[in-house]
């Protein structure tokens, strides 16, 4: 069938960075803010250019929908940020520069531009969408949404003239697309430079798996340094069990059908992948937040029921929550015996810590 490999790289990463200002930080928020806003009163849609530090970026006369009060970008960064955010910068990389420099050098050029500014990190980055790609020429496509085999419990496909144009399968955190790249940068993207990168320009497809920030933390994917070192073991897990691309044959067990080529070298090159071995990484300290939440809205219930308690002592439905929570409080300071407290909480804590949760 004359089946090509051509590229794989990441085409969108999403970041949060927590970041500390220093003594000599130049940031000015102030300033900032009067731009922004002489932008928006003066009308003007276009950005305006601006040189922060090491870097020159568009200031847009407007924040953005996520909350941040500004958002600057450039060539190779898209970042959304606030004095009083927390995290205090996101950002998204472009795919030009992604494809150009690759992610770790984008996030080190990143952190320099912060240090530029007087900001240094005082928590390491959080990932939140990284975007695999794999791209291969496929000269005639023998193969339709039927042939994948997936776990996914929703799909789609689009059309153009009659001709599928794109397979789409899953939602939220974990959407694989398998679409056709030409098509797509004719139409709507003008990313035409892939064709330099391909040195072709006429039916190449892509494989593209988005994954967010829950499935990443799956696989301990939580810093650009655990992508490097974990990123294998996500896609091998994503190429073999969660979709596959097979060709149809008489059996009535799909998943015996034999691999289509395609799908048979993407899953050998993502077996070349380095990895840790991972299958499923818990993130214990996000379970024990959960935790944490959980309780709080029970108390919080039975607060409320306290409240109403007092409501009807006092045959009025007027009880604030710092009356309640100050009446909990009473009640507790009453009953609370310091041996007691201190027995039962390390006695818990020993049992959780040994994994009795």
């Amino acid at each position: 069938m004359g089946v090509k490999f051509l590229l794989f790289g990441h085409d969108t990463i999403e970041c949060a960075y927590y970041l500390a200002a220093l003594s000599d930080c130049s940031l000015d928020f102030t300033r900032l803010a009067v731009e922004k806003e002489s932008l928006r009163l003066a009308k003007i849609r276009r950005p305006k250019a601006i040189k922060l530090g090491s870097e020159t970026f568009l200031l847009a006369a407007h924040g953005t929908g996520s909350g941040y009060p500004f958002l600057i970008e450039n060539d190779a960064f898209s970042i959304q940020f606030g004095e009083f955010n927390k995290p205090n910068f996101f950002v998204t990389y472009r795919s030009f520069a992604l494809w150009q420099y690759g992610a770790l050098a984008l996030h080190r050029r990143f952190l320099d531009w912060a240090a530029s500014v007087g900001y240094q990190t005082f928590q390491p980055e959080r990932l939140s969408r990284v975007d695999f790609t794999f791209d291969y020429q496929i000269p005639v496509i023998d193969f339709n949404e039927d042939n994948f085999v997936t776990s996914a419990t929703r799909d789609k496909q689009f059309r153009k003239n009659r001709k599928v144009q794109t397979f789409g399968f899953g939602e939220g955190d974990v959407v694989l697309r398998v679409y056709n790249k030409v098509d797509e940068i004719q139409e709507k993207s003008a990313k035409t430079w892939f064709f330099d990168l391909w040195q072709c320009s006429e039916n190449v497809w892509r494989i593209e798996w988005q994954i967010r920030k829950a499935w990443l933390r799956t696989f301990g994917i939580r810093t650009f340094a655990d992508l490097e070192e974990r990123q294998g073991d996500l896609l091998r897990v994503l190429a073999n069990d969660h979709t596959t691309l097979r060709i149809q044959t008489g059996d009535s067990n799909r998943s015996r059908w034999p691999l289509h080529p395609v799908w048979a070298d993407l899953q050998t090159r993502v077996g070349q992948m380095e990895g840790l071995g991972v299958v499923r990484e818990l993130d214990r300290l996000a379970l024990l937040e959960e935790r944490e939440t959980r309780m709080a809205i029970s108390v919080y219930g039975y607060l409320k029921r306290l409240g109403a308690i007092q409501g009807v002592k006092r045959q009025t439905p007027d009880i604030g929550f710092d009356e309640s929570f100050a009446l909990l409080r009473q009640k507790l300071d009453r009953i609370h015996d310091d041996l007691t407290w201190e027995n039962d909480v390390r006695r818990r804590y020993d049992e959780m810590r040994l994994g009795q949760w």
